[in-house]
């Protein structure tokens, strides 16, 4: 049971009452790519044959590895979840053992294929497992940092791996989502992408546009500098845990929204709760209460600043903050242990 989960007790943080390659968990049986699905030109996707019994040799584990980082910053742009995009990426490995690789012309582009292709057949069950979620489902978070995700150098770049963009990638079909990922995050030009997906060029440009639209749809882009974003969260995290309530209505939007994802593992609201003043109450009983070896700092999570919450050293809670101006305009609070498992390997692995 989690310390928030045991500890309990009506209002609770504001609660309703009641890496290293190779590791992750296993997600189902291992999913053939279909053989619909094309593939660029010179790529050879693996085609169901005996998984070899022995390691892939040094150059093959060397070239693999070349890549594996920027697979994971793909396969978690695609599944939202740290934790299954290790798994894809082990996945891939897998395959990429068991291929004929002296047929392949380009790795990246095999490997590419491979893991997008992959991800698609997951995001299948991923939905329907979404459909009979308990409260809201929120992307698991992922320190950035330390490059986990790419270079994250501009204000676009970091829009793309936003708790905010990746929620909102929900919208999206598999292919959609697909599309969108390796045309805007990792710049394919549709011809290659039409390959990867087994669509028309045309098509892939057509499902870019529809996507884009149905992403950023009622939303604004980035646009709080990085200091005065900082001097923003600082001040409405001093108010929040002083419980400065009227403080904290001058810093937040008429219309803000807080969305809490607990999973059904650890008590939390099910439903968002919206206006700055049901808001501002909400977060005063959240960060009035302490638990014995507690820590708030400001870490950079999905590319923006948040408030990460830990006791023992083991996160408890990452609060994603929206900002627009001078003002706070949405929250995403995940509580869900088995979302902030990844943070926990990541520090894990800093540590040692």
């Amino acid at each position: 049971m989690s310390t928030l989960a045991a500890l309990g007790g009506s209002g609770f943080w504001g609660f309703d009452a009641g890496r290293v390659f190779g590791g992750g968990r296993t997600i189902g049986r291992s999913t053939e790519l279909p053989r619909a699905w094309s593939v660029p030109t010179g790529t050879v996707i693996f085609g169901g044959r005996a998984r070899k019994k022995v390691a892939v040799e040094a150059d093959g584990l060397r070239e693999f590895q070349a890549h594996r980082p920027r697979l994971f910053a793909l396969a978690y742009r695609m599944l939202g979840s740290g934790t299954e995009a290790e798994d894809a990426v082990q996945e891939t490995y897998l395959r990429w053992d068991s291929a004929d690789r002296s047929t392949i012309r380009s790795a990246e582009a095999w490997l590419t294929t491979a893991i997008v292709n992959l991800c698609r057949t997951w995001l299948v069950s991923a939905r329907a497992r979404r459909e009979t979620y308990v409260g809201p489902w929120l992307p698991e978070p992922v320190p950035t940092a330390r490059g986990e995700l790419g270079p994250l150098e501009s204000v676009e770049e970091r829009e793309l791996v936003s708790l905010a963009l990746l929620t909102a990638l929900e919208r999206l079909s598999p292919v959609e989502r697909a599309v969108f990922v390796l045309r805007e995050a990792f710049g394919y030009a549709h011809r290659e992408i039409a390959d990867m997906l087994a669509v028309t060029e045309a098509n892939s440009q057509q499902i870019f546009r529809r996507a884009s639209v149905r992403v950023r749809e009622g939303r604004p882009r980035f646009d709080v500098p990085a200091d005065q974003g900082r001097e923003l969260i600082e001040r409405f995290l001093k108010a929040a845990r002083i419980g400065d309530v009227e403080a904290l209505e001058r810093m937040l939007a008429a219309d803000v929204v807080s969305t809490a994802d607990g999973g059904g593992l650890v008590n939390a609201a099910r439903r968002p709760i919206v206006g700055a003043a049901a808001v501002a109450r909400y977060l005063a009983g959240l960060f009035r209460w302490e638990v014995p070896g507690m820590v708030i700092v400001l870490e950079e999570i999905n590319g923006a600043l948040a408030v990460v919450v830990r006791s023992a050293g083991e996160p408890m809670l990452v609060v994603g903050v929206d900002t627009l101006g001078e003002v706070v305009t949405a929250l995403r609070l995940i509580v869900n242990p088995d979302k902030l498992a990844h943070i926990g390997r990541v520090d894990g692995v800093v540590a040692e």
